[in-house]
């Protein structure tokens, strides 16, 4: 019997589409997370485009690992315990139900997890952490916004430096004990949550990646964008290499429990 494929699910976005009357709701993934977990991790990306926080349990016995990604949207500041400081920015109620819940699950479960940029976030907020909803605001941190109106290669061209921990997994996989990185987020971690590492900084001090303390299987998470053009750096090659296997040794434990 052929070996099933080693699946990560990675939650969509909810979006409306098109103007006024015209306007219909739409459930979207990026093309360059798919690409990176299928190129650069060895599995195969999969959606559950309208599963919902209930299903989680029953969901994540099918999958192999999940990956949290970035979006558009902001984690809806409720989560914790502040109001919308600029109601221009989009929200994506229906995500933060579902992913919230999906860290709590996978963390609890020893799943596989990756977060980015707003999967970052939403580790960070469901284990009890909070956000700085506007980071460019605070006196002494930097912008960590991209250029708006620019092509997308200037968006995600390498910003500034992170600050990685000594003989932490990211210096390993980096190769050295900093490295430069892109940045597209408004947002930042504000409190970092119980159980949670801080593996790298930005140069005004900012949480930029974190590890879950004590998880038996892969558990980190970047505020930046390794998925942009991954097969040219060796670090993030590095980052999906290591998720990947952490997949696949959860795939045998899967496929022999099924077997028994």
């Amino acid at each position: 019997m052929k070996k099933p494929p080693c699946m990560v699910w990675l939650p969509v976005d909810h979006r409306n589409l098109g103007e006024g009357d015209q306007a219909m709701p739409f459930l979207i993934l990026g093309d360059k997370y798919a690409r990176a977990v299928k190129a650069h991790a060895g599995a195969e990306p999969v959606m559950f485009p309208l599963a919902q926080a209930d299903q989680v349990e029953d969901l994540l016995a099918m999958v192999d690992g999940v990956m949290l990604t970035g979006s558009p949207s902001n984690i809806h500041p409720s989560h914790f315990g502040e109001s919308v400081a600029d109601t221009a920015l989009p929200l994506d109620a229906h995500r933060d139900a579902l992913t919230l819940a999906l860290v709590r699950a996978c963390v609890a479960g020893s799943v596989p997890l990756l977060g980015v940029c707003r999967g970052f976030q939403e580790i960070n907020v469901a284990l009890g952490g909070s956000l700085v909803q506007q980071v460019h605001d605070v006196p002494g941190m930097m912008d960590h916004r991209e250029p708006r109106n620019q092509p997308s290669v200037e968006q995600y061209a390498a910003r500034h430096a992170v600050r990685l921990v000594a003989d932490s997994v990211l210096a390993q996989w980096a190769g050295s004990g900093t490295a430069q990185v892109n940045s597209l987020h408004g947002q930042g971690v504000g409190r970092l949550a119980p159980g949670l590492c801080a593996l790298a900084h930005a140069p005004d001090g900012l949480v930029e990646a974190f590890e879950v303390q004590g998880a038996t299987t892969f558990a980190y998470a970047v505020q930046w964008h390794p998925e942009w053009r991954t097969a040219e750096n060796s670090f993030h090659t590095a980052l999906f290499k290591a998720f990947g296997e952490a997949c696949r040794a959860r795939q045998a434990a899967r496929i022999s429990s099924i077997n028994v």
